[in-house]
């Protein structure tokens, strides 16, 4: 199977015409296609023309998990002969063929979690997210390790490669969009929480490290704003009171104020007056005032 396609004429040249002796040699084009048994080879799409008396036949392939690709043969002949000799054969997608997704160099590929234990990943020179450790920077923790030139790390983080971490960090797992997070009590943010240890440098006002080990995040960094249900505080609980320690409390506003007739008609006892002010113990009624003290 050849490794090229089919022999394509400069854009700025003639159109080419379609020779007649070299279309109609379809069943030879199809006697070309060696590398696959017969069955592979479908039926006779079209033939375009390459150039003088250079014309391409296309068949529809049948081979497994080939759908849409087709077998292009060229064929040519030398003028005035009306034999035609095959120049190549090669199997090409068409317009609806399934494709493999495109290559793309390893450093684009390398995905977190990727790395396993052995291997090596270097990081290209020209990497945005490091610059030269000498290099004046505007994260004081960076620059209390490299005071000196040569005493500090060959290569530190640069700016760009700060933010991006921090972004990183603020929108995966560990920041307040987490379900965890969303799950967790309003006040129960890991900045208010015991186990929070900030770090050092501009990413301590927004990032720590979390400490509980019964955590979900222990030992990960977590922003400042995220959150869970082993928050320090969160299991604090307030002792409880003895029912029979309560004071007792009168609802003096649920009183409900009685008219006169309607009191001395709820007298049931024989011996009541009639007058609701009477200094009579025995048969009087209180009023509503009395009634909510005593």
């Amino acid at each position: 199977m050849g490794n090229n396609g089919p022999v394509t004429r400069p854009a700025s040249a003639r159109a080419a015409r379609l020779d007649q002796v070299c279309a109609a040699a379809v069943e030879v084009a199809r006697a070309g296609i060696t590398e696959v048994e017969s069955s592979a080879i479908g039926d006779h799409l079209q033939a375009v023309a390459e150039g003088d008396r250079l014309v391409t036949h296309y068949f529809a392939c049948l081979l497994p998990g080939y759908r849409g690709w087709r077998w292009a043969v060229t064929v040519t002949r030398i003028p005035r002969s009306r034999n035609v000799t095959i120049c190549e054969t090669v199997l090409l997608p068409g317009p609806d063929a399934l494709l493999a997704p495109g290559w793309l160099p390893w450093q684009e590929r390398l995905q977190p979690g990727d790395l396993g234990p052995g291997d090596l990943l270097p990081t290209p020179a020209d990497d945005e997210r490091l610059a030269p450790g000498y290099l004046l920077s505007d994260d004081p923790a960076v620059e209390e390790t490299a005071w000196e030139l040569g005493l500090g790390r060959p290569r530190v983080f640069s700016r760009e490669g700060r933010m991006d971490t921090a972004q990183r960090w603020y929108d995966g797992d560990h920041g307040p969009g987490a379900p965890i997070s969303t799950a967790a009590p309003a006040a129960a943010r890991c900045g208010t929480c015991g186990f929070y240890l900030p770090l050092a440098g501009a990413l301590r006002q927004s990032f720590g490290a979390c400490g509980n080990f019964y955590a979900p995040d222990d030992g990960r960094v977590v922003s400042a704003d995220h959150g869970c249900g082993a928050h320090s505080e969160a299991l604090t609980e307030t002792p409880e009171t003895p029912i029979d320690e309560l004071p007792t409390v009168y609802d003096d506003s649920a009183v409900e104020e009685l008219p006169v007739d309607r009191a001395a008609d709820a007298v049931e006892s024989p011996d009541a007056v009639e007058s609701p002010g009477s200094s009579d113990s025995a048969g009087s009624v209180e009023s509503p005032e009395a009634s909510a003290q005593s």
